[in-house]
């Protein structure tokens, strides 16, 4: 049998080799990934869209407690242009009369960090047709709260949608 010192000395450093991994994938930066909420995880889209709208700002959410990422203009007309980061899916779905056209999830860089506990650990990436691409997070680890707005991207084309 096992004693309680070596469980937890092999404990430690499987929690040690774990947050190594973690400190590779992200650069080996000590700080948390917070800061990429405000971004979509692929970089594809924003390369792929028009020259003309390939503009990028960062904007504070309605409530203020993080950033969020318009890429592009609104075309004159355009619904997306009375969207706000912040918005969650039913109000956007409301104030653009239906459905989105296609969607996929994918796991955000966050899902790997220990005990992280917020609604970013899945994002969900939307394609409205004619209109263009928007990003919103997708729960938790441990599933939970989602669907908060954190992306818009302006490419009537489409081309921002990557599966």
């Amino acid at each position: 049998m096992m004693s309680l010192h070596k469980f937890a000395l092999i404990s430690a450093v499987t929690l040690l080799s774990a947050c190594g991994a973690v400190q590779k994938m992200t650069g080996g930066s000590s700080q948390p990934a917070t800061t990429t909420a405000a971004s979509p995880a692929p970089a594809a889209p924003a390369a792929s869209a028009p020259a003309a709208s390939s503009g990028s700002q960062t904007v504070k959410s309605r409530d203020g407690s993080y950033d969020g990422e318009i890429i592009g203009k609104a075309r004159p007309g355009s619904k997306f242009a009375g969207l706000k980061i912040g918005m969650d899916m039913q109000e956007v779905q409301t104030a653009l009369g239906r459905a989105p056209d296609r969607l996929h999830t994918y796991e955000s860089g966050k899902r790997w960090i220990p005990f992280y506990f917020g609604n970013d650990a899945r994002r969900m990436i939307v394609l409205y047709k004619g209109e263009g691409c928007l990003t919103f997070t997708g729960g938790g680890v441990m599933g939970g709260s989602g669907g908060d707005l954190i992306g818009v991207n302006h490419d009537a084309s489409g081309a921002c949608y990557q599966p």
